[in-house]
């Protein structure tokens, strides 16, 4: 097997370029793949200045950034030589495998289409991301802020994705397939889930039904689907919950004597718990369904929310996701079963 070949956006985040070159410092020489920082030369050569690892990794000069603030794609038609469509360019061109960042979220779907374009059959690309459940499993929910609006044809496409993701990368067998939705009941919902539960209930899928907010952390399916409005307030309130937990938990145990010797005894055991609600665990969000491996960070990174999302994008790379998603693209229906519900062209693109 070929070594992985990843691109590292340098000047992505909220601690760009220290945290990301920090990140590709951790997983040099450990991940066993190729890396490149895309950045201002300059700057991103002071963060490696003096480390023993630079060997390891090469940098690109991209001049330009895009910042968080910015439109996404009014951004990336300004800034061509921005570091997030350099990096897309070098995996269009074959220089790498998959490019990584946890810069401006929309600047990177909108130069992932243009550059990358769709994969052919998939309507529109999901942001995809593991949410942790109970008793160790996962659950990857799609779509969670590529789309706030969605057809029914997408949330149908979204769940063969997530499908043949989970089988591919985590070896779960007819990953079970769920439909967020406020009810478990078949007619409980909006217009659009209606639609997608009869098209869903009349796949090959293993269609399991709907799931309610409360059922997520249960892990009652292994994908479950949404529009992307959705799936992101979703993932934010999640994350707001796990840190209003853990600062809660933090002050507790800080209260009395009593408590820190009790917070001592336990504190082992309450970093397993925090570290498997960690975002920084999971690495990031993978944008399945443009035509190459894009892995796209929280804002927030830390060097070791890039090192996993650096694993994250070279565990997609060997496991041949980007293949799965253009044998999904041939097979998937674009009009799903039961329903009149179909696609511009007939090939499930808008």
């Amino acid at each position: 097997m070929t070594t992985p070949r990843i691109v590292l956006d340098a000047m992505g985040g909220d601690h760009a370029p220290a945290e990301p070159v920090a990140g590709a410092l951790m997983a040099a020489g450990v991940l066993g793949v190729e890396l490149t920082l895309v950045g201002r030369r300059e700057l991103v050569e002071a963060e490696l200045k003096g480390t023993r690892t630079t060997r390891d990794v090469r940098v690109v000069d991209a001049p330009e950034v895009i910042e968080m603030e910015e439109h996404p794609t009014e951004a990336v038609r300004a800034k061509p030589r921005s570091s997030i469509v350099v990096g897309l360019e070098m995996v269009k061109r074959g220089e790498a495998d998959a490019f990584v960042t946890a810069g401006n979220t929309g600047a990177t779907m909108a130069a992932a289409l243009l550059t990358l374009g769709r994969v052919k059959g998939i309507g529109r690309p999901a942001l995809a991301t593991i949410f942790p459940a109970a008793d160790g499993r996962l659950t990857m929910l799609l779509d969670v802020g590529a789309n706030a609006d969605c057809r029914p044809i997408h949330l149908f496409q979204f769940a063969h994705m997530g499908s043949v993701f989970m089988e591919r990368m985590f070896g779960a067998a007819r990953p079970r397939v769920g439909l967020l939705s406020i009810g478990e009941e078949e007619t409980k919902g909006n217009q659009l889930t209606l639609e997608v539960h009869q098209m869903l209930r009349g796949s090959r899928l293993n269609f399991v039904g709907n799931v309610e907010g409360k059922d997520l952390p249960r892990g009652l399916a292994d994908v479950v689907v949404m529009d992307g409005f959705t799936g992101n307030v979703v993932l934010k309130t999640a994350e707001g919950v796990a840190e209003l937990l853990f600062g809660e938990l933090r002050k507790a145990v800080e209260l009395t004597p009593w408590n820190k010797a009790a917070g001592l005894v336990l504190m082992s055991e309450l970093r397993k718990v925090k570290r498997r609600l960690d975002y920084a665990e999971y690495g990031g969000a993978q944008l399945v369904g443009v035509d190459g491996v894009v892995v796209i960070g929280h804002g927030r990174s830390n060097a070791r929310a890039i090192f996993n999302a650096l694993k994250a994008a070279r565990d997609a790379v060997q496991h041949g996701v980007l293949e799965t998603m253009r044998a999904v693209g041939k097979e998937v229906p674009a009009r799903g079963p039961g329903s009149g519900e179909g696609a511009a062209g007939g090939d499930g693109e808008d």
